[in-house]
């Protein structure tokens, strides 16, 4: 029984994180297709290369809600069936997980997502919050001081399992979180070869990822 839960967790949690709501929400306001502007990328950042600062956001807000329903139903859906408190937990963090491995590789668009920061966000403030304050604050903090998301983007993703393991946190959550902190900075490897070369877009600055890639410029894909 439990490997069902743990099953249907994961496959549910994938199909609902794989809903590209960038790609849908520009393509009803009539922006047309979102990969075709700026990096091509479905995440809330190439949204707000199309000027629209509200689709932007609701991106954000439904980029993030997608993985906290799947882990929050996952959980739910477990208590129900009797299941301990402990893999109640363990249960809704894979389908956590696999909403934002959905989002990275969506199976409607042909494995081509975004880098999943809005659902890693989701993920985390739904399933283990003080690990989302944690890593929110980091953020914020971050791309404050240096203006690139991307590093904000890194920085908050690896504080995660650190904070995770001196908080003394159960072997689940470090585990989830130290998987998704790699998956960050996989999704992120672009961003990375930029900032070593200091060809990284700053926050705010104009046409932002819209440049064409050169050898020495990976494509963005933020």
């Amino acid at each position: 029984m439990l490997v069902l839960y743990f099953g249907l967790a994961a496959v549910g949690g994938y199909l609902l994180g794989s809903i590209p709501f960038g790609l849908l929400i520009t393509r009803l306001s009539g922006l047309g297709d979102i990969r075709n502007v700026g990096s091509g990328n479905i995440g809330a950042t190439n949204v707000l290369r199309t000027g629209r600062k509200d689709l932007a956001l609701a991106t954000v807000v439904l980029d993030a809600g997608k993985a906290a329903i799947a882990l929050l139903l996952a959980r739910e859906i477990a208590g129900m069936g009797g299941v301990t408190e402990e893999l109640q937990r363990q249960i809704g963090l894979t389908a956590g997980a696999a909403a934002f491995i959905g989002h990275c590789l969506p199976v409607w668009l042909g494995f081509k997502g975004g880098k999943g920061v809005a659902t890693f966000f989701g993920v985390l403030f739904a399933g283990v919050w003080p690990l989302g304050v944690i890593s929110g604050v980091t953020w914020l903090a971050v791309a404050t001081v240096f203006r690139y998301s991307s590093l904000a983007s890194l920085c908050a993703a690896a504080i995660a399992p650190i904070a995770a393991l001196v908080a003394g946190f159960g072997w689940a959550e470090i585990v989830f979180s130290f998987a998704l902190a790699l998956l960050i900075v996989w999704r992120h490897s672009a961003n990375i070869a930029r900032l070593r070369i200091g060809a990284e877009p700053r926050i705010g600055d104009k046409k932002d990822g819209d440049s064409p890639p050169t050898a020495a410029q990976p494509t963005s894909e933020a």
